[in-house]
């Protein structure tokens, strides 16, 4: 399959600001990439750790580094689950 190359341009000033090397953000631009597009739901857990550079099960578990759920579930259905 023919692999696509996505570009962002951004200034010194953003890596200063954030205490990053340039190879830091741009890591944590893919792996945050990948994260919100799962989280959306638009694509797998499979792909989104392709995207991200890492195995799935090291992007599950990464991702509760940034506070975010590894299950696709809805708080209404944790309640309703709870509930029963």
């Amino acid at each position: 399959m023919k692999e696509n190359i996505l570009q962002i341009p951004y200034t010194e000033d953003l890596l200063l600001s954030l205490k990053e090397s340039k190879d830091q953000f741009e890591q944590d631009a893919r792996f945050l990439l990948a994260i919100k597009l799962y989280e959306l739901e638009k694509i797998s857990s499979g792909k989104a750790a392709k995207l991200a550079g890492l195995g799935r099960v090291q992007f599950l578990l990464k991702m509760g580094q940034y506070k975010v759920s590894p299950f696709q579930v809805s708080m209404d259905e944790i309640l309703e689950e709870a509930s029963r």
